[in-house]
């Protein structure tokens, strides 16, 4: 379960990087009752989505030429330049390197070696989300990835992650659970799945990562997805041991999963 008593390797922060940050916000406040707090006038438009008046995710508008609307996630690093460093010695690329956040804390954009954009928060005065794992709010954070076996060995040499491999039903390969270095399994964040690059539509066939956001009623959460401008790529349907989950995609072309877990998983 993802906690906001975050360690390094953990995922502590996520924003939307978006064409139109009202319209966003629009869609998001209907699907998830999310509520924009802008940063103010020097923030460039970036703000902090709300619900119940805790910070569970952030907006702003695009800031890389040619990138797509997409969700990225940030995992706790105590060092942002150190991290940074590394992912050029294990063969990735600093997209923006570390920067000051106002004394919020020091963040840093990266691309794993296969393509796979995420980013790393060294916290100071934030650290990071408000609300997590429950119901309109980050439960788990999932790579589609062209070569895993790769990213595993990258990801674990970066930030220590261990993963334990489940066998998806029929000939479905090999997913990855992924869990904080030095943590129990009760701290599992994320996963990771192997898929070939036509399977990845969205990303013209480079990897991505994306975010899982709860839901108490998986069909109803959905069917606000739709009435309100978006699609959905796949469900909803029951994944055995995991609840009922849906993969949708905002107006904009963001993707993102609704999970409503099965009693016990969440």
């Amino acid at each position: 379960m993802i906690t906001t008593d975050f360690v390094p390797g953990s995922p502590c922060w996520l924003d939307l990087g978006a064409p139109d940050v009202p319209a966003a916000a629009a869609f998001y406040g209907a699907v998830f009752g999310w509520e924009l707090d802008s940063f103010g006038p020097d923030a460039g438009g970036y703000g902090a989505f709300r619900l119940n008046g805790r910070i569970v995710s952030a907006v702003g508008p695009l800031t890389e030429e040619g990138a797509r609307s997409a969700w990225m996630i940030y995992f706790n690093t105590p060092d942002a330049q150190g991290t940074a460093e590394a992912v050029e010695r294990l063969g990735g690329t600093v997209r923006t390197a570390p920067v000051d956040a106002g004394g919020a804390g020091w963040m840093a954009q990266l691309t794993d070696p296969q393509g796979g954009q995420f980013a790393v928060w060294q916290p100071g005065t934030s650290k990071g989300l408000e609300a997590v794992d429950q119901p309109g709010t980050l439960t788990w954070t999932e790579l589609y990835t062209t070569d895993g076996a790769a990213a595993k060995e990258f990801y674990g040499s970066l930030f220590g992650w261990r993963t334990q491999g489940v066998p998806l039903p029929g000939d479905g390969g090999t997913y990855e659970i992924l869990t904080p270095a030095g943590q129990d399994e009760e701290r599992m964040h994320g996963g990771l799945m192997e898929l070939s690059a036509d399977d990845l539509a969205l990303t013209g066939g480079r990897p991505y990562w994306h975010p899982v956001f709860g839901s108490e009623d998986c069909d109803a959460t959905v069917a606000k997805v739709v009435e309100n401008g978006g699609s959905v790529q796949m469900g909803p349907e029951d994944a055995a041991g995991v609840g009922r989950l849906a993969v949708c995609v905002d107006p904009a072309g963001a993707d993102f999963v609704v999970l409503t877990p099965e009693p016990g998983q969440g």
